[in-house]
């Protein structure tokens, strides 16, 4: 059946390109949202369609309950949790009504300061060309603008480059007499080498300060349920978060995740081990690539700069769109020097990434 939106490839791209979801509705690989293809497990939706009329005509439960099993998960007292519909809500309750001045490494996920009052965000830029946080300088800065609350994303997105934890600790320790929360977003912390190594969520009892932040989406491959949650031993803060969020802010079916997921845990670790082998021979892959310039991942998406000749960022993207079917992400919206320049390319399966790695062969003439 012919789409009303568009009539061939090229007005498909460009009404895709405009569009934040639903891809799955117009067939084509998605290589530019970031999420786990091996979770969860076809027993989960099992579970929801043998529970579907309760969860569908019945009330979900509030804030009390989920935070008890998010806790249960993260082994956190409740009072250190709220659970939000996505980390996109509370993105927007901190960064929209709780700061008055906010600061973020960039590039970075733009909806912290998308949700921000105009004027009250600041962007700190990171050091070109190797994107590393320089939390001294970031420190700094923060502290000179008398920033409120400091944002890091880590793995970041779109660079995929997490910060080491003992330079988060040295930032917490700097911003701490100075009154400034430090939210640290672990979305993709799974799909490091190594998250226990990565993950500031065992410090918060030392640093008070600190907020962590995830989205379940991306780890848990649960893009359409919308679950996030942060976690911190900063009780006044948790507060004036939960304190935004609506009675029912999440469906029965997240708490019905929510209750369901620890029976998974093991379907859950080596769905992210088979997520960092994939991603690990798409980098290799890209590495083959002479001109191309490739960021050792940390988490399951690459960040690549094209050549400073030849076809720019959206017109690659727009290219394997049109030509092979394929989307990646450019970077042109971001907030970053030559964006123009920049992809970034979510890792799927192997075949998936293969295929990826041809068409882009293809079209760039080496490899």
């Amino acid at each position: 059946m012919p789409n009303p939106d568009y009539n061939n490839p090229a007005e498909r791209y460009d009404y895709i390109s405009g569009q934040h979801g639903g891809y799955y509705r117009h067939d084509f690989i998605d290589h530019a949202y970031l999420y786990n293809l091996y979770f969860p497990p076809e027993e989960v939706f099992t579970c929801f369609k043998n529970n579907i009329h309760d969860l569908v005509l019945n009330y979900p439960v509030a804030q009390d309950v989920l935070a008890s099993l998010v806790g249960k998960l993260i082994d956190q007292p409740p009072e250190r949790i709220v659970v939000g519909n996505g980390a996109a809500e509370l993105i927007k309750i901190v960064s929209g009504h709780l700061t008055n001045r906010l600061i973020v490494p960039v590039p970075s996920f733009n909806e912290y300061v998308n949700a921000a009052p105009k004027g009250s965000a600041i962007e700190f830029a990171l050091e070109w060309p190797s994107f590393q946080l320089d939390v001294d300088k970031f420190a700094a800065h923060a502290i000179k603008a008398n920033a409120d609350v400091a944002i890091v994303v880590t793995p970041n997105n779109p660079t995929s480059i997490a910060v080491p934890k003992q330079d988060l600790v040295r930032l917490a320790k700097k911003l701490s007499s100075h009154d400034c929360q430090l939210i640290i977003d672990e979305s993709f912390i799974d799909f490091t080498r190594d998250p226990d190594q990565f993950s500031m969520e065992d410090q918060i009892e030392k640093y008070p300060n600190i907020a962590i932040f995830k989205s379940m989406s991306k780890a848990y491959g649960i893009c359409g349920i919308r679950i996030g949650y942060l976690v911190t031993a900063n009780l006044k803060f948790a507060d004036a978060v939960r304190q935004g969020i609506h009675i029912w802010n999440i469906n029965g079916f997240a708490e019905e995740f929510l209750r369901i997921l620890p029976d998974f845990h093991n379907d859950f670790i080596k769905s992210c081990s088979q997520v960092r082998q994939d991603r690990d021979k798409l980098y290799e892959n890209l590495n083959a690539f002479s001109q191309l310039s490739v960021y050792k991942p940390d988490a399951n998406f690459i960040f690549c700069r094209l050549p400073d000749t030849g076809l720019n960022a959206p017109q690659l993207t727009k290219k394997l769109f049109v030509d092979h079917n394929i989307y990646i992400k450019h970077c042109l919206g971001k907030t970053l020097a030559h964006g123009d320049r920049f992809v970034r390319i979510a890792s799927r399966t192997q075949q998936e990434n293969t295929n990826l790695v041809d068409a882009l062969a293809s079209i760039l003439g080496y490899k």
